[in-house]
């Protein structure tokens, strides 16, 4: 894919350079286009070094080429980041004074503005109409972080992290490809399905301010969704704790899916959440980090000690649910055509290794696929990468796959296509 990263002239500009090498390392073809402003913060060798392009920043540029249009003609998408007060109100009205703003003009690839200001200057009504502006164009525009700005400053302005903005840009990309094949007439395989899909990791309440949680990120179910869209299923998302944006929710239009998310916190809501989900879902993927036990009591007050000497508290833990499990048997009771997908977290122990753990839990839990990866403290959680086995209870051969999470899903999401065929 090719990705024009504009960058705006503001002190974030520095973080950019980390986006570019993340979009770099993911194997896309970024054009680095910063603006004047932006070259005093982040001079151009940066940019060039990083990008393998030369930098330019005028219309004027390479005119043979017609370089002022011929970029954002050959752009997959558009990523802006910094966005500053500046640059907004150049794009929301249609300026063409450099290379940057001539191609947010000629491109129509999506466009992604990750703005970064003080927070007055985020707060203020020409800045809030200009973003207001750029959404009604069709622009995404994501919220500014929270937290350090320069100097002493601290609020809403703060450029969110690199790998925030790269998900969300890639996501963009999904949804708009997704809107792209599912017009009238086309024909995709999993057209007319509905799936459910869980993601992110449950958080059991100990306290009014503690939980005990897991490190799952959300980002492998978020991937499963974005593969069944463009694979043409309505998806209902079901998100518990999560450290990336999630999609917005969406009505179907021009033959395209629909996008529905609920949140919730625990592994009780999840469960709750779950059933009812899938009472009516043609699919069912399980790919969120439950937790396996609960504590027996929640303290209504944070639990405090008196003094240095106490003995630490002693916290009585009670199982969750088997949330795959139940669904199983909810499909059996109701005698519905229905593929269940589950997701085994496995580290392997001194008697069997992850995948022969993960054979034993797809016959204990009665459905369809297990994908099974190995974790630990720098594996799969949180990562970019995986590498997971995909278990058929129909027999067929294991598929095993490595690389990043949305190639995983677009494997497994051939499995799940195969095994539709299959039975229809």
């Amino acid at each position: 894919m090719r990705i024009v990263l504009g960058v705006g002239g503001g002190i974030a500009a520095y973080k950019s350079a980390m986006l570019l090498r993340l979009f770099s390392e993911a194997g896309h073809h970024v054009v680095p286009i910063p603006s004047r402003a932006a070259l005093e913060f982040v001079g151009a060798a940066t940019w060039e070094a990083l990008s393998g392009e030369e930098v330019s920043t005028e219309v004027f540029d390479r005119v043979p080429t017609v370089n002022h249009v011929g970029q954002g003609q050959a752009a997959d998408l558009v990523v802006i980041a910094p966005a500053t007060a500046d640059l907004l109100a150049r794009a929301a009205h249609g300026h063409a004074d450099d290379l940057l703003t001539t191609t947010l003009l000629a491109t129509e690839a999506p466009v992604l503005f990750a703005p970064a200001m003080h927070t007055e200057m985020w707060a203020n009504p020409a800045v809030q109409e200009n973003v207001a502006m750029l959404r009604r164009h069709g622009h995404t525009v994501l919220e500014p972080a929270v937290g350090r700005l320069t100097g002493k400053d601290s609020g809403p302005g703060r450029l969110p992290d690199p790998e925030i903005i790269r998900d969300a840009a890639l996501t963009l990309v999904q949804e708009a490809s997704s809107a792209l094949v599912n017009e009238p007439g086309t024909d995709l395989p999993l057209t007319g399905l509905r799936a459910v899909v869980s993601t992110g990791g449950t958080q059991e309440a100990l306290d009014p301010v503690r939980y005990l949680g897991n490190r799952s990120s959300g980002k492998q179910g978020l991937a499963v969704v974005r593969a069944l869209a463009a694979a043409g299923a309505d998806v209902d998302l079901v998100a518990a704790h999560v450290d990336v944006p999630l999609p917005q929710q969406r009505t179907q239009t021009n033959g395209g899916p629909s996008m529905g998310v609920t949140r919730v916190g625990s592994a009780l809501e999840l469960k709750e959440a779950m059933e009812a989900s899938a009472h009516d879902a043609d699919i069912v993927v399980m790919t969120a980090a439950v937790a396996d036990f609960r504590p027996a009591q929640v303290a209504g007050t944070k639990i405090k000690k008196s003094t240095d000497n106490d003995d630490a508290p002693v916290i009585q833990l009670v199982r969750n649910p088997d949330i795959l499990r139940s669904l199983v048997q909810q499909r059996q009771d109701q005698a519905r055509d229905q593929l269940i997908v589950g997701f085994a977290a496995e580290t392997g122990d001194d008697q069997n290794d992850p995948v022969s753990l993960g054979r034993q839990k797809l016959a204990r839990k009665g459905c369809d696929l297990l994908c099974v990866n190995q974790v630990g403290t720098d594996l799969v959680f949180g990562q970019d990468t995986t590498a997971v086995t995909i278990l058929a209870a129909d027999g067929s051969e294991p598929v095993t796959v490595a690389g990043s999470k949305d190639d995983v899903a677009q494997a497994l999401t051939e499995q799940i296509v195969r095994l539709h065929q299959r039975s229809h």
